[in-house]
């Protein structure tokens, strides 16, 4: 009995496979940025294995700070503003890529603390097909049109940095400023009258199904709705102006896993890694060429000289003061 025991146990051992290193990054979702090709590269070219990760950006900075005594993430995924709070919380710790000298100033923390990845332009993500009938939108100020009752998203942005993207973008289409949300507050009280749709998570396939006809998104995502879809969708850069948004990403510090976080890191800094980005629609941190047949499908590049960037570190010092401002006085 002995020997068939330890028959099978032999049996047993020889048939496992090895298993892959396992890391953690928070905000990593796979319908958003097509973070599921990415995190499909790490796990072929690394033999690393990260789970999906729905966390939006104010939720992943809450839980690296709620866990800053015993971390669970290895790295972390978020809009610029967030990460400056992360590295400025010392709950993201310094690390330099390979790559990270090519990253222009003022897209990473000179001590390596947050780093831009790749940029995207805020706009209309439309599902043409989910409007009834009504027109596409060309402008901010059509969406409190009666037409579009109902039809409209953005998501929350007293949480998620896009939300906040886009209350900076309509702010400043209305003559607002960074010390100025006036503008932006008026804003989303008449669209309020309009029952829009304030997720919380990433919604693309709320627009993809018809749910969310018009959703406050990146051009990335839209332009990956639209080439890659079944259904009729479009990417509208309002006619008001825009703003341009890096997202970045940070070690975390004392994360469970350092040298598996570095090897993503790396990797999602390299060429190889940059051009996933290219390949979903995703204008790359590096000074790395989109492919003509992804340049090709983009607006013409006399619509997005109405993108403009903006000081993003005074950005991130705003926020929390709008968050606060939308909670209490948009109803």
């Amino acid at each position: 009995m002995r020997y068939k025991l330890a028959a099978a146990f032999v049996t047993m051992a020889f048939a496992t496979p090895a298993l892959a290193e396992d890391a953690v990054c928070y905000n990593c979702p796979p319908q958003w940025a097509d973070w599921a090709s990415m995190l499909e590269a790490i796990d072929q070219e690394l033999d690393i294995q990260m789970p999906h990760d729905n966390k939006n950006s104010g939720q992943t900075l809450s839980q690296l700070l709620a866990e800053r005594d015993n971390p669970i993430a290895d790295v972390a995924y978020y809009g610029v503003t967030t990460g400056i709070k992360a590295g400025n919380e010392g709950v993201a710790t310094a690390y330099k890529p390979s790559g990270f000298d090519e990253i222009p100033e003022g897209l990473k923390d000179p001590d390596g603390k947050w780093f831009a990845i790749h940029y995207g332009t805020l706009g209309f993500f439309v599902n043409v097909d989910a409007l009834g009938g009504a027109e596409v939108p060309q402008c901010f100020a059509d969406l409190t049109k009666p037409a579009y009752r109902g039809m409209v998203g953005y998501l929350d942005p007293s949480s998620a940095f896009v939300g906040y993207a886009g209350a900076v973008a309509v702010n400043m289409a209305f003559g607002g400023d960074l010390n100025n949300f006036d503008p932006a507050v008026k804003y989303f009280n008449e669209l309020a009258e309009n029952s829009p749709i304030v997720p919380k998570q990433t919604s693309f396939a709320r627009v993809v199904s018809g749910e969310i006809p018009i959703l406050f998104d990146y051009d990335f995502n839209a332009y990956r709705g639209k080439y890659e879809e079944d259904g009729n969708f479009e990417f509208v850069l309002p006619c008001e102006g825009s703003v341009r948004v890096p997202y970045v990403m940070s070690l975390v510090n004392n994360g469970p896993n350092p040298e598996l976080g570095k090897r993503v890191l790396d990797f999602i800094l390299s060429d190889k890694g940059q051009a996933i980005w290219t390949n979903a629609y995703l204008q790359p941190a590096r000074p790395v060429e989109l492919p003509a047949a992804v340049a090709e499908k983009f607006l013409p590049a006399s619509d997005y000289e109405r993108a403009v960037a903006v000081d993003y570190a005074e950005m991130e010092k705003a926020q929390a003061g709008f968050g606060e401002r939308y909670l209490s006085e948009v109803k």
